[in-house]
């Protein structure tokens, strides 16, 4: 045996598995990129071809530590040719992405009993649930990584276990969770709201899937105990053991894995250099497609508000001569934006978000004031709790089909950005503060917690 290989066997072997949908599968790679900066651990990512660009930051970060396992993606009949990741198609292809992906269990397995260093552990996105199962046959350990918040996975929970219920009220009670919150069906988690639907051999699955989360050996949480301390709490005494880690916002542990998605523009950091403290409201979706009358309606509640913005459209339409009549006050960007660098600047003082729990984060650990239009997935869910139970949030609109008006947005906006939204504002900076000191605290303790509990197996 080589030396290199030697070495190499020395080390501690832990398998990634991402789901491929970005606020998923990125998340996760920070969370490796943490690990692998922890002495003696060696990752291996397992990705499909369409998803392998997505881990070029990561393999530049470590090129000794981890590496890529790629198998070919299962085709799927409701999925287009070449379709790989959930921003290629949207929501809708969660379902079909998570039946593809169960059909690697048998490649995986035999790679697992080849390997000449085994590794002793496997952390999988909540989404691949089924890895629980091909762990107890392999032999390791697996750990469920949630990329969403705790709140959701209470609310999942309950649907899950209630569903035969659920489907015949409206709204739902949700007693035995936590301020026993109370949703209208449409705002429930579409992945559940799509298993309400006429059973398929996908959505049994998927049910299935989602209640072995409950079964693993251990569970990582990218959330932050100030943002949802009593949700935290509860899936962890549900779980039934201290193999229970809170590892976020992993967006705020430094050093953070660098960006690799293209170049800062200088013109857009120029001109916030030169705007004032606290003055500018960014907004973007993130995947979320809008319609053209939504863009439209946006487009003039920004012109309206008279608040200086960052609106990121995409390939979405704006109306004619919106740009020249907002020049210098507003910047439309189409394309990628590097979020997290915008949101952190000082200029910035909300965020106009569809509440993906990653911009969610981003937005809570930049200080910024979130101002809600959750539209589908879990973000009504996050919505609620940024807006009542922290009150560091202010909700502008809900839903994917709503058009809001737009004298009423620009109105909501520009008392948001000014006086009125102080208390909000000061609400927003205190979160900031305490997320900032948990993830370089008791967030950077977990990490050692969960690399000290691969050690023990």
């Amino acid at each position: 045996m080589s030396k290199k290989l030697s070495s190499e066997s020395s080390k501690l072997h832990i398998v990634v598995f991402p789901f491929p949908a970005q606020g998923h599968l990125l998340p996760l790679l920070d969370l490796t990129h943490h690990l692998c900066l922890r002495v003696g651990v060696t990752v291996s990512v397992i990705v499909t071809p369409g998803n392998l660009t997505y881990l070029s930051p990561l393999l530049s970060a470590h090129p000794t530590s981890v590496s890529s396992v790629v198998f070919p993606f299962p085709p799927h009949p409701s999925l287009p040719s070449g379709v790989e990741n959930v921003k290629d198609v949207g929501n809708s292809g969660n379902l079909p992405i998570m039946a593809s992906l169960r059909r690697l269990r048998e490649p995986i397995t035999l790679w697992f009993r080849s390997h000449p260093n085994p590794p002793v552990a496997l952390i999988s996105d909540f989404f691949l649930g089924w890895t629980h199962d091909l762990c107890d046959q392999i032999g390791v350990p697996r750990f469920a990584f949630f990329s969403i918040s705790s709140f959701l996975v209470s609310v999942l929970r309950f649907c899950f276990e209630n569903i035969d219920r659920i489907g015949s009220t409206d709204p739902v009670h949700l007693l035995d969770l936590p301020r026993s919150p109370i949703f209208k069906e449409e705002h429930l988690p579409s992945v559940f709201r799509r298993c309400l639907q006429a059973p398929s051999p996908d959505i049994l699955e998927t049910v299935k899937d989602f209640t072995a989360n409950s079964l693993s050996y251990g569970s990582v949480f990218n959330s932050s105990v100030c943002v949802e301390d009593e949700y935290l709490e509860y899936v962890k005494q549900s779980m039934g053991h201290d193999r229970f880690y809170v590892t976020g916002p992993l967006c705020s542990i430094e050093p953070g894995l660098k960006p690799d998605s293209g170049s800062v523009d200088s013109s857009l950091l120029s001109w916030l250099d030169g705007s004032p403290n606290r003055s500018v409201l960014y907004v973007c979706f993130g995947s979320q497609k809008a319609s053209a009358s939504e863009c439209h309606a946006l487009a003039l509640g920004l012109e309206r508000s008279m608040t200086r913005f960052i609106l990121v459209v995409k390939k979405d339409p704006i109306p004619d001569g919106f740009e020249d009549r907002v020049s210098g006050r507003g910047i439309v960007v189409r394309g990628w934006v590097p979020q997290l660098l915008v949101l952190r600047h000082v200029a910035v003082g909300a965020f106009l978000s569809h509440c993906g729990w990653n911009s969610v984060l981003e937005g809570i650990t930049s200080g910024a004031v979130i101002l809600g239009w959750p539209m589908e997935a879990d973000q009504f869910v996050n919505a609620r709790l940024l807006v009542e139970h922290l009150g560091a949030a202010v909700r502008v609109c809900e839903g994917a089909e709503t058009v809001p008006d737009a004298d009423e947005l620009g109105r909501v906006i520009a008392e948001t950005m000014g006086e009125r939204g102080r208390k909000v504002a000061a609400r927003a900076e205190e979160l900031r503060r305490k997320t900032d000191a948990e993830a370089n605290g008791s967030s950077i303790a977990d990490l050692q917690r969960l690399v000290e509990e691969f050690g023990k197996l």
